[in-house]
């Protein structure tokens, strides 16, 4: 087998791998994983804004309004505005949303990260540096991603 061609096997198993944790996460909580990692960071900040949310997860601003706006429909979380300035909107879990939260899987990535910060600071930069060739040589380094594992479309995800 060539090295390109194992090399394609291993970033496909990769993608299986998130794949199939995001169906799993899914069918045990009803939820995709950017949903998951937008209650984490409201139910970390209570009283955060939309914006803050996108910067803290490196997402559009365009794609967690529409995960928001689905949470809320969903009756997980609430907006409230603010009395002092109307133009402030904060993003607060519902005790629905808590409840949820509280039994949903840890992301995928929690255990990725623990393995990963085990390795030594050499191997870590390397891994770091082949995977940012990757997405180079794919194209991919101007994609909207978020430090989640998960693949597929955020909006076909989302609904």
């Amino acid at each position: 087998m060539e090295k390109y061609e194992e090399l394609l096997l291993a970033l496909r198993k990769v993608i299986r791998a998130i794949d199939l944790y995001s169906k799993q996460l899914n069918k045990y909580s009803g939820l995709t994983a950017p949903q998951l990692l937008i209650l984490r960071e409201i139910n970390a900040a209570n009283g955060i804004t939309a914006s803050k949310v996108a910067q803290n997860i490196n997402l559009s601003p365009a794609t967690v309004s529409n995960v928001i706006e689905r949470l809320e429909h969903r009756q997980l979380i609430h907006r409230h505005r603010s009395e002092q300035d109307k133009r402030r909107v904060s993003l607060y879990l519902t005790e629905q949303g808590l409840t949820l939260l509280e039994k949903a899987p840890q992301p995928l990535q929690e255990d990725f990260i623990e393995k990963f910060q085990a390795l030594d600071e050499w191997e870590q930069s390397l891994l770091l540096s082949s995977m940012q060739r990757i997405a180079n040589m794919m194209d991919a380094e101007r994609l909207d991603a978020a430090p989640v594992l998960e693949v597929g479309s955020y909006h076909k995800l989302d609904h």
